[in-house]
């Protein structure tokens, strides 16, 4: 078998490569009997029944992240040294891949290195947000608190984003349902019930019947061409916004749809001053701050906000400054930053401005499905309407005529 390793040399350095051995014990003991410190190691040529699917059902979730964060803080808070720590979460995780990553770094840091430092080989699960925390936990001595603030943070990061799910997922159940119902009355049914007004004439028939024969005629000549087309034009939309400038009008229309643009325009100055307060607070560097909060924002038009910030206060300007020249800040949170920046408070004004946007947004999230169904419901009957007048219309007129 072949396995992808990377590894750490006696002089420090970091190496990837790959080596051949019969099994994972062997390519181990070759690895460590080179004076290496192993670091991660995957075996690249398993079959398809014993990586990809297993791949799906041990995938590493936030949840899992939040759970070790947070027992690793109590373990550290129960004086337990922290390679110890780290050895006895990693027995205990019963996925795979997170055990894997857990063992990993329980290795790195008996090998001298820093927590921080061991975390920041698994960027895809330990972001610079995360990292940065942790890294000033253990320069403070607060390694604990650094932990359980994380977990907090993580969790209620994980709470936001499942009641936006559960707020959504009526109505997108309700518009696939119509979709599907739809599709199968154009190609299924409606041909064979409307092909009983073909011989009445088209001057007979009502316009919505007219209008529902041609369209059911065009779907059913052109299915073969349609279906593939809009196959074509989804997977083109995809990758459409995949690209940097779909990502951006994509980012561009979270904010500034009707009624949903305020929630998310919530949601994203929440998570912005709720990060700037706690990098703050933890002594990292305001230029550091704010280039680690464009990174987790998640919207290109505050990460260009937040980086033009990042350059006004590197020239000597202040946040407040820059963000007065933006539409997507509202002036109260411009304001109560240049009172924070005056007063030295900084950190405190911005948990506050966090504290409001969090009840904004929730407040808000809860009523989303209360601004889509009147939609959902306008959309329902007019199709019902279209409906009963292209098909129930014509037949009162052939039993009004015989």
């Amino acid at each position: 078998m072949n396995f992808k390793y990377k590894v750490k040399t006696q002089t420090g350095e970091i190496l990837e490569g790959s080596v051949e051995a019969p099994d994972e014990n062997v390519a181990v003991t070759t690895l460590q009997s080179k004076g290496y410190t192993i670091l991660s190691l995957e075996a690249t040529d398993k079959g398809i029944l014993s990586s990809d699917i297993s791949k799906y059902f041990s995938k590493i979730s936030n949840k899992d992240v939040v759970l070790f964060t947070r027992q690793l803080s109590t373990l550290i808070d129960a004086d337990m040294p922290l390679a110890e720590g780290l050895r006895t979460l990693a027995k205990q995780v019963e996925k795979p891949q997170f055990r894997k990553v857990l063992t990993d770094v329980s290795e790195a840091v008996e090998s001298g290195q820093s927590l921080s430092a061991s975390l920041a080989v698994h960027p895809e699960l330990f972001g610079s947000f995360y990292i940065k925390l942790v890294q000033s936990g253990e320069v403070s001595g607060k390694l604990h608190e650094s932990l359980l603030y994380l977990a907090d943070y993580l969790e209620r990061s994980q709470s936001i984003n499942s009641k936006i799910r559960g707020a959504l997922a009526y109505p997108a159940f309700v518009v696939f349902a119509l979709l599907v119902v739809t599709s199968i009355m154009v190609v299924y049914v409606l041909p064979q019930l409307l092909s009983v007004f073909k011989d009445i004439g088209d001057v007979q028939l009502p316009i919505t019947t007219r209008m529902l024969i041609w369209v059911t005629a065009f779907v059913n000549k052109y299915l073969i061409i349609l279906v593939p087309f809009l196959l074509a034009l989804i997977v083109g939309f995809w990758r459409y916004i995949g690209t940097s400038s779909g990502r951006a009008w994509l980012d561009n229309l979270k904010i500034t749809m009707p009624s949903l643009g305020v929630v998310v325009r919530s949601l994203y100055l929440a998570r912005i001053s709720e990060s700037l307060s706690t990098l703050i607070k933890s002594g990292i560097p305001i230029l550091d701050a704010l280039h680690i909060t464009s990174e987790l924002v998640g919207n290109i038009n505050y990460q260009k906000i937040l980086l033009d910030a990042e350059e006004n206060v590197r020239g000597g300007g202040t946040i407040s400054e820059s963000f007065s020249k933006y539409a997507e800040i509202p002036p109260l949170t411009t304001s109560m930053v240049a009172i924070g920046e005056k007063t030295g408070k900084l950190d405190f004004m911005l948990t506050h401005i966090s504290k409001y946007y969090k009840s904004e947004s929730e407040n808000a999230i809860g009523s989303i499905s209360q601004l889509i169904e009147p939609i959902l419901v306008l959309l329902l009957g007019v199709a019902v309407a279209i409906l009963v007048s292209a098909i129930l219309l014509p037949i009162y007129n052939l039993v009004g005529v015989s």
